[in-house]
Protein backbone atom coordinates (compact mmCIF):
# COMPACT_ATOMS: atom_id res chain seq x y z
CA UNK A 1 0.00 0.00 0.00
CA UNK A 2 1.51 3.39 -0.70
CA UNK A 3 0.37 6.47 0.74
CA UNK A 4 1.45 9.92 -0.80
CA UNK A 5 1.80 12.42 1.53
CA UNK A 6 2.83 16.09 0.75
CA UNK A 7 5.15 18.09 2.51
CA UNK A 8 5.17 21.95 2.20
CA UNK A 9 9.06 22.59 2.49
CA UNK A 10 10.68 25.26 0.10
CA UNK A 11 11.74 22.12 -2.35
CA UNK A 12 7.65 21.46 -2.02
CA UNK A 13 8.81 17.66 -1.65
CA UNK A 14 6.53 15.02 -2.20
CA UNK A 15 6.94 11.65 0.84
CA UNK A 16 5.90 8.74 0.43
CA UNK A 17 5.08 6.05 2.82
CA UNK A 18 4.98 2.40 1.85
CA UNK A 19 3.04 0.10 4.11
CA UNK A 20 3.13 -4.24 3.44
CA UNK A 21 5.54 -4.24 1.07
CA UNK A 22 6.21 -8.28 2.02
CA UNK A 23 9.38 -8.51 0.78
CA UNK A 24 8.15 -7.80 -2.73
CA UNK A 25 10.95 -6.52 -5.81
CA UNK A 26 12.14 -3.44 -7.28
CA UNK A 27 10.52 -1.09 -4.83
CA UNK A 28 11.51 2.62 -5.46
CA UNK A 29 13.63 1.51 -8.19
CA UNK A 30 14.57 4.83 -10.47
CA UNK A 31 13.34 7.79 -9.34
CA UNK A 32 14.60 10.81 -10.62
CA UNK A 33 13.35 13.82 -8.44
CA UNK A 34 14.02 15.00 -4.72
CA UNK A 35 11.60 12.39 -2.80
CA UNK A 36 11.32 10.91 0.56
CA UNK A 37 10.36 7.46 0.42
CA UNK A 38 9.78 5.57 3.48
CA UNK A 39 9.11 1.25 3.83
CA UNK A 40 7.61 0.14 6.43
CA UNK A 41 8.95 -3.52 6.29
CA UNK A 42 11.14 -5.71 4.44
CA UNK A 43 11.91 -5.57 0.80
CA UNK A 44 13.01 -7.81 -1.71
CA UNK A 45 15.90 -7.50 -5.25
CA UNK A 46 17.35 -4.10 -5.65
CA UNK A 47 15.43 -1.74 -3.68
CA UNK A 48 15.97 1.54 -4.54
CA UNK A 49 18.15 0.82 -7.71
CA UNK A 50 19.21 3.56 -9.98
CA UNK A 51 18.13 6.40 -7.33
CA UNK A 52 18.44 9.62 -8.26
CA UNK A 53 18.52 12.38 -5.79
CA UNK A 54 15.74 10.78 -3.40
CA UNK A 55 15.78 9.63 0.32
CA UNK A 56 15.01 6.17 0.84
CA UNK A 57 14.65 4.73 4.58
CA UNK A 58 13.76 0.93 4.58
CA UNK A 59 12.67 0.13 7.95
CA UNK A 60 13.44 -3.55 8.09
CA UNK A 61 16.38 -5.77 6.02
CA UNK A 62 16.64 -5.11 1.99
CA UNK A 63 17.21 -8.30 -0.15
CA UNK A 64 20.26 -8.60 -3.01
CA UNK A 65 21.34 -5.29 -4.63
CA UNK A 66 19.71 -2.52 -2.39
CA UNK A 67 21.20 0.98 -4.16
CA UNK A 68 22.32 -1.34 -7.51
CA UNK A 69 23.59 1.68 -9.49
CA UNK A 70 21.93 4.89 -7.62
CA UNK A 71 23.90 8.17 -8.61
CA UNK A 72 22.73 10.14 -5.64
CA UNK A 73 20.81 10.83 -2.47
CA UNK A 74 20.60 8.90 0.35
CA UNK A 75 19.27 4.94 0.99
CA UNK A 76 19.28 4.22 4.84
CA UNK A 77 18.67 0.09 5.61
CA UNK A 78 17.77 0.00 9.33
CA UNK A 79 18.46 -3.51 9.04
CA UNK A 80 20.42 -6.18 7.36
CA UNK A 81 21.40 -6.07 3.58
CA UNK A 82 22.01 -9.36 1.32
CA UNK A 83 24.70 -9.70 -1.27
CA UNK A 84 25.91 -6.72 -3.65
CA UNK A 85 24.73 -4.22 -1.76
CA UNK A 86 25.21 -0.84 -3.49
CA UNK A 87 26.41 -2.92 -6.97
CA UNK A 88 27.91 -0.51 -9.83
CA UNK A 89 26.94 2.46 -7.16
CA UNK A 90 28.32 5.50 -9.02
CA UNK A 91 27.19 8.40 -6.22
CA UNK A 92 25.43 8.84 -3.27
CA UNK A 93 25.65 7.55 0.27
CA UNK A 94 24.19 3.64 1.05
CA UNK A 95 23.87 3.05 4.58
CA UNK A 96 23.23 0.37 6.56
CA UNK A 97 22.65 0.03 9.91
CA UNK A 98 23.14 -4.00 10.65
CA UNK A 99 25.58 -6.56 8.61
CA UNK A 100 26.05 -6.91 4.72
CA UNK A 101 26.40 -9.88 2.75
CA UNK A 102 28.76 -10.70 -0.10
CA UNK A 103 30.18 -8.57 -2.32
CA UNK A 104 28.97 -5.22 -0.96
CA UNK A 105 30.17 -2.37 -2.71
CA UNK A 106 31.25 -4.50 -6.00
CA UNK A 107 32.57 -2.67 -8.61
CA UNK A 108 31.65 0.76 -7.01
CA UNK A 109 31.94 4.12 -9.17
CA UNK A 110 31.76 6.47 -6.67
CA UNK A 111 29.53 5.73 -3.79
CA UNK A 112 29.87 5.97 -0.39
CA UNK A 113 28.74 2.67 1.56
CA UNK A 114 28.91 2.53 5.57
CA UNK A 115 28.38 -0.32 7.40
CA UNK A 116 27.44 -0.43 10.83
CA UNK A 117 27.95 -4.23 11.30
CA UNK A 118 30.20 -6.79 8.92
CA UNK A 119 30.68 -6.96 5.51
CA UNK A 120 30.74 -10.29 3.48
CA UNK A 121 33.15 -11.81 2.02
CA UNK A 122 34.45 -10.20 -1.86
CA UNK A 123 33.29 -6.48 -0.51
CA UNK A 124 34.53 -3.96 -2.25
CA UNK A 125 35.20 -6.78 -5.60
CA UNK A 126 36.80 -4.50 -8.71
CA UNK A 127 35.66 -1.11 -6.46
CA UNK A 128 37.08 1.72 -8.84
CA UNK A 129 36.17 4.92 -6.68
CA UNK A 130 34.27 5.73 -3.42
CA UNK A 131 34.31 4.73 -0.12
CA UNK A 132 33.41 1.40 1.85
CA UNK A 133 33.45 1.64 5.61
CA UNK A 134 32.47 -1.23 8.12
CA UNK A 135 32.23 -0.79 11.94
CA UNK A 136 32.75 -4.61 12.37
CA UNK A 137 34.75 -6.97 10.50
CA UNK A 138 35.43 -8.10 6.86
CA UNK A 139 34.66 -11.79 5.89
CA UNK A 140 37.27 -13.06 2.99
CA UNK A 141 38.85 -11.42 0.05
CA UNK A 142 38.71 -8.42 0.79
CA UNK A 143 38.83 -5.67 -2.08
CA UNK A 144 39.81 -8.40 -4.87
CA UNK A 145 40.81 -6.48 -7.46
CA UNK A 146 40.35 -3.30 -6.51
CA UNK A 147 41.15 0.18 -7.93
CA UNK A 148 40.76 3.56 -6.33
CA UNK A 149 37.93 3.06 -4.14
CA UNK A 150 39.39 3.22 0.01
CA UNK A 151 38.23 0.82 2.36
CA UNK A 152 38.06 1.48 6.11
CA UNK A 153 37.46 -1.41 8.54
CA UNK A 154 36.43 -1.22 11.72
CA UNK A 155 37.00 -4.54 13.09
CA UNK A 156 39.36 -7.95 11.96
CA UNK A 157 39.48 -8.72 8.01
CA UNK A 158 39.49 -12.64 7.38
CA UNK A 159 41.55 -11.77 4.20
CA UNK A 160 42.78 -9.33 1.26
CA UNK A 161 41.49 -10.43 -2.34
CA UNK A 162 44.39 -9.64 -4.88
CA UNK A 163 46.43 -6.87 -5.28
CA UNK A 164 44.57 -4.78 -1.72
CA UNK A 165 46.72 -4.61 0.90
CA UNK A 166 46.65 -2.00 4.35
CA UNK A 167 47.82 1.06 4.06
CA UNK A 168 48.52 4.32 6.40
CA UNK A 169 45.47 5.81 8.30
CA UNK A 170 47.00 9.45 7.29
CA UNK A 171 45.35 12.51 9.18
CA UNK A 172 43.45 13.48 5.63
CA UNK A 173 42.00 9.46 5.55
CA UNK A 174 41.06 10.32 9.20
CA UNK A 175 39.23 13.76 8.04
CA UNK A 176 37.98 12.13 5.40
CA UNK A 177 36.55 9.64 7.76
CA UNK A 178 34.82 11.39 9.87
CA UNK A 179 33.10 13.77 7.48
CA UNK A 180 32.11 10.39 5.95
CA UNK A 181 30.97 9.48 9.69
CA UNK A 182 29.05 12.89 10.30
CA UNK A 183 27.19 12.73 7.13
CA UNK A 184 25.73 9.48 8.62
CA UNK A 185 25.10 10.58 11.51
CA UNK A 186 27.75 8.46 13.43
CA UNK A 187 30.53 11.08 13.68
CA UNK A 188 30.49 11.19 17.71
CA UNK A 189 30.02 7.56 18.85
CA UNK A 190 32.71 6.55 16.65
CA UNK A 191 36.48 6.67 16.92
CA UNK A 192 37.83 7.02 13.55
CA UNK A 193 41.37 6.35 14.97
CA UNK A 194 39.92 2.59 15.43
CA UNK A 195 39.69 2.22 12.22
CA UNK A 196 42.26 0.90 9.07
CA UNK A 197 42.68 1.83 5.38
CA UNK A 198 42.88 -0.75 2.97
CA UNK A 199 43.33 -0.09 -1.05
CA UNK A 200 45.10 -1.06 -4.10
CA UNK A 201 48.45 -1.87 -4.30
CA UNK A 202 48.35 -0.64 -7.92
CA UNK A 203 50.37 -4.08 -9.66
CA UNK A 204 46.87 -5.24 -11.63
CA UNK A 205 46.77 -2.03 -13.47
CA UNK A 206 48.80 -3.34 -16.27
CA UNK A 207 49.34 -6.81 -16.78
CA UNK A 208 53.12 -8.24 -15.99
CA UNK A 209 53.90 -11.83 -16.47
CA UNK A 210 54.84 -12.14 -12.71
CA UNK A 211 51.51 -11.55 -11.67
CA UNK A 212 49.70 -13.74 -14.14
CA UNK A 213 48.38 -16.12 -11.15
CA UNK A 214 46.51 -12.70 -9.78
CA UNK A 215 44.60 -11.85 -12.54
Amino acid sequence: MLQGLRNDTARDEASFRVTNPDGAHALAVGIDAPLDVEIAGHVGYYCGGMNKWARIVIDGNAGPGVGENMMSGLIHVRGDASQCAGATAHGGLLLIDGNASARCGISMKGVDIVVKGDIGHLSGFMGQTGRLVAFGDAGEALGDSLYEARIYVRGKVESFGADCIEKELRDEHRAELFALLRQAGEAHRVDVSEFRRYGSARKLYNFHIDNTGAY
